[in-house]
């Protein structure tokens, strides 16, 4: 059999391996479903109803990703049963709002209760930091695929121990990836990290890690550029949510902390192809001030200099 090095074909029968893998996976973790009177679809519909009061059936097809008219038998089914009830919604009364009743929860959590026992007996397999590592790859995987804008609540908080090595990684994987830019890129990132992780400044320094759902989706680092001025670096934001209001919440929170310990004014240093950059700054009130042609990180580009007062 000929060798396949299209990338994207690789890529694909990866998910495949994964899909075909975590099926099984499933299907072992659900053993308790043969000795139940309900199938695997059922318990999942009846798990969306316990988290919810009431819900219209295309809701709830629409979240399970189940076929309407199958959902539709699977629901007479359960009304037959007593399991669920309805009734006419307030908004559109062409929709019924579906609900468990108290038969309905009967029936469910015990089968939940047991499922959760599966899923904690396969977690305790694992020392506590795989056990963060797996559900931290699940938040991934969600995110990356789920195509609805997710608009959760971002914290902004202090990197915790790895996770200053995690966000140059990350930022030199994404601008090697995107714009070419080689290993002394990396090499500049870890320096800015080693100075502030010293504590070098730390009352008129500071640096934010983004996280969203449990999982680091920008950050940005205030330093001391001179007595009066700060230069805000490291800021990234997450491809896949950008345009969310993250990166500027990140250059507004790196606004207010240096005019709150006394800097006179901020730059920020950017390339002229960084489009996103561009536009953060200039909605934060940054002016452009300066912009110089170099070989940076193996590349020939633009260094714009950005400046605003406080």
């Amino acid at each position: 059999m000929e060798t396949v090095n299209d990338p994207d074909i690789v890529r694909a029968e990866a998910v495949r391996h994964f899909n075909r893998f975590y099926t099984q996976h499933i299907g072992a973790l659900h053993e308790h479903l043969q000795k139940s009177p309900f199938s695997l679809t059922e318990v999942r519909v009846m798990h969306e109803l316990s988290r919810s009061e009431h819900q219209t059936a295309a809701a709830l097809a629409r979240n399970l990703g189940i076929d309407s008219g199958y959902l539709s038998r699977l629901l007479s089914s359960f009304e037959r049963r007593d399991l669920i009830s309805r009734r006419p919604s307030e908004i559109d009364a062409r929709q019924s709002l579906v609900s468990l009743t108290e038969t309905g929860l009967a029936a469910y959590q015990p089968l939940d209760a047991a499922a959760l026992d599966e899923v904690a007996a396969v977690l305790t397999r694992l020392a506590p930091h795989s056990q963060d590592q797996l559900i931290a790859a699940m938040k991934l995987i969600e995110r990356l695929l789920d195509e609805r804008p997710r608009h959760s609540i971002v914290t902004l908080r202090a990197p915790r121990a790895g996770e200053y090595g995690a966000l140059v990684s990350r930022q030199a994987q994404l601008f090697a990836g995107r714009h070419g830019w080689d290993q002394t890129f990396e090499a500049l990132l870890a320096q800015q990290v080693a100075h502030f992780a010293r504590g070098n400044d730390t009352p008129r320094e500071i640096c934010w890690v983004a996280e969203q759902d449990g999982l680091i989706v920008g950050s940005a680092l205030v330093a001391a550029a001179s007595d009066t001025q700060a230069s805000v670096r490291m800021l990234y934001v997450e491809p896949d949510v950008r345009r969310l209001g993250i990166g500027t919440q990140l250059i507004n929170e790196c606004v207010r902390f240096a005019k709150r310990v006394g800097y006179r004014t901020m730059s920020v240093e950017s390339e002229r192809s960084l489009d996103e950059a561009r536009r953060l700054v200039t909605q934060a009130g940054f002016a452009l001030v300066s912009g110089t042609p170099e070989r940076r990180f193996g590349c020939e580009l633009l260094i714009e200099i950005w400046e605003r007062a406080l």
